[in-house]
């Protein structure tokens, strides 16, 4: 009987309501969307920094998932000024995902990152980010209306024209799709290889894909774990990662 790809999570460092202890967490609908779309089992991996060792973390893993998260990644891992005051940050998955996609690419153990794990892995190989997508020069306004309900928020948001060729294009059979992209930051300078698998009617890159290594390792910076049911690309992307994922497992 063939095993059930083991997917790390990563997890939040977040207080949670009348505890007097954080917790190291990771939401739902990305767990199930390992389970029932990649057909993985999900294995959040708690934000202990140092503390992990990457090696040691992803000797264990088939596949890797970045979730999103509304803090941001610290400015001083991509060489950018302090973040504003009152910022959202989470120092401690920083200094656990960053060494772990480096980690992860090494062994060839195929990732997929989602939001702020697209931002994570750009910073991981390099690039930087903008802070503040809104306040750039021919940029929309990214972020989600927060006055709106949370099915409204995660619903289609904009389009994005695929890479002629490229991976995302191939899974979709089209040229364009509509995505549920919301977030502050985004993509400034793209890290050395890495390619654009989409971009947004202002050019800002919302999919990359790792060019040159030995596994699987795709990025959007929208939530393809919210309509995996409902739409063709997401069904498609986390059905190829958890493929890649068997693959691995199978290998090892």
């Amino acid at each position: 009987m063939t095993r059930l790809p083991i997917i790390g999570v990563s997890a939040c460092v977040k207080p949670v309501s009348g505890c007097d202890v954080m917790f190291h967490a990771a939401p739902e609908p990305y767990l199930t969307a390992v389970v029932e779309a990649a057909h993985g089992l999900p294995l959040v991996v708690p934000a202990l920094g140092e503390a992990l060792e990457p090696d040691q973390i992803v000797h264990v893993l088939d596949g890797l998932l970045l979730t999103g998260s509304k803090s941001n990644v610290l400015p001083k891992f991509y060489g950018k000024p302090g973040s504003r005051p009152g910022t959202l940050h989470d120092q401690p998955r920083d200094s656990t995902t960053l060494p772990l996609i480096r980690a992860a690419i090494a062994r060839g153990i195929p990732v997929l990152a989602i939001c702020r794990g697209l931002q994570e892995v750009n910073v991981a190989l390099g690039g930087t980010l903008f802070q503040h997508v809104h306040e750039e020069p021919d940029k929309m306004d990214h972020r989600a209306d927060e006055s709106r309900s949370v099915e409204e928020q995660y619903g289609p948001s904009h389009s994005v024209a695929l890479t002629p060729g490229g991976l995302l294009a191939r899974l979709a059979g089209t040229k364009t799709v509509t995505v549920n992209s919301l977030h502050g930051q985004g993509i400034d300078r793209l890290a050395p290889g890495i390619v654009v698998e989409a971009s947004a009617p202002d050019g800002l890159i919302e999919a990359i894909r790792l060019d040159m290594g030995p596994g699987f390792l795709v990025a959007v910076q929208w939530h393809p774990e919210w309509n995996w049911r409902q739409d063709k690309l997401s069904a498609a992307l986390f059905t190829a990662f958890g493929e890649a994922a068997q693959s691995y497992a199978f290998r090892s």
